[in-house]
């Protein structure tokens, strides 16, 4: 059984972001980290591996060469392979460009199960992981909470309002995510020295499957950003130093009754 796992170098929040001057992300200059949901989708495909002998899994990016870091990082979790797609022309991708860039380097690899993580933490739209289904033609169950192989079937405990429901699916098909599906597993001290030594397959362009230029990279990108801006940072706000508690209670009362809040 072979499983890819599409994983996401994202911004660090807590370093801050930069912005390009036309709009897009300064990655090159962020502190970066493995995307949350896709490394609960990597943590759900090695679960299947411990279980399984016969199981290989191959961990996929785009991004600038900098995000090999996060290939490496998912091989010394124990991923068997990485897979990096860089190409200038690739750079500024939105999520339709992106998941077709995706569906093309993919089309190039053999798989049973193709896992996603739900959304990103720098763009929160939750369209790329369903957009890479689309492209290649495969079922979709999207927001999983657990996920079971089953013979040639998955079967997945999907995410609904306040319930869930229980979904089955034959191979292929693509499954993505929620962060909350596990706990992820530790890079192994051996994992690391492993994963440094293993060699990166690296993609560009050229390599790419059945996809247009028309749909690659910025140009391709029909989202189109009117503003960005660095985080508004809040102001110190008004302080009181009352002199009981009596005091406090009937400041916060009061500013609560200014607001409406009751």
């Amino acid at each position: 059984m072979k499983i890819v796992v599409c994983v996401k170098q994202v911004p660090d929040t807590k370093g801050g972001v930069k912005f390009n001057p036309d709009g897009t992300l300064d990655r090159a200059a962020m502190l970066t980290i493995m995307n949350p949901d896709d490394k609960a989708g990597l943590e759900a495909a090695l679960r299947i591996k411990d279980q399984n002998d016969d199981v290989e899994v191959t961990v996929i990016t785009m991004g600038l060469p900098k995000a090999e870091e996060v290939l490496r990082e998912a091989m010394a979790m124990g991923a068997d392979k990485g897979i990096l797609v860089t190409d200038r022309v690739l750079g500024g991708a939105d999520t339709w460009a992106t998941s077709t860039t995706l569906a093309g380097a993919l089309r190039t690899l053999d798989y049973d199960l193709v896992i996603t993580g739900r959304q990103a933490i720098d763009g929160d739209t939750a369209q790329v992981g369903p957009q890479i289904a689309e492209h290649l033609g495969l079922p979709v169950i999207s927001y999983a909470q657990e996920i079971k192989v089953e013979g040639d079937s998955v079967v997945v405990k999907r995410q609904y309002d306040d319930g869930y429901h229980m979904l089955k699916a034959k191979m292929p098909c693509l499954i993505t995510a929620l962060a909350e599906l596990n706990e992820a597993r530790y890079m192994t001290p051996g994992g690391i020295f492993d994963a440094y030594d293993a060699e990166i397959q690296v993609m560009g362009r050229a390599d790419l499957v059945d996809v247009d230029d028309s749909n690659l990279g910025l140009n391709g990108s029909p989202t189109k950003i009117a503003k960005a801006s660095d985080k508004v940072r809040k102001g110190a706000g008004e302080k009181f130093t009352p002199d009981s508690p009596d005091e406090a209670a009937k400041i916060i009362v009061d500013a609560l009754l200014t607001k409406h809040i009751i």
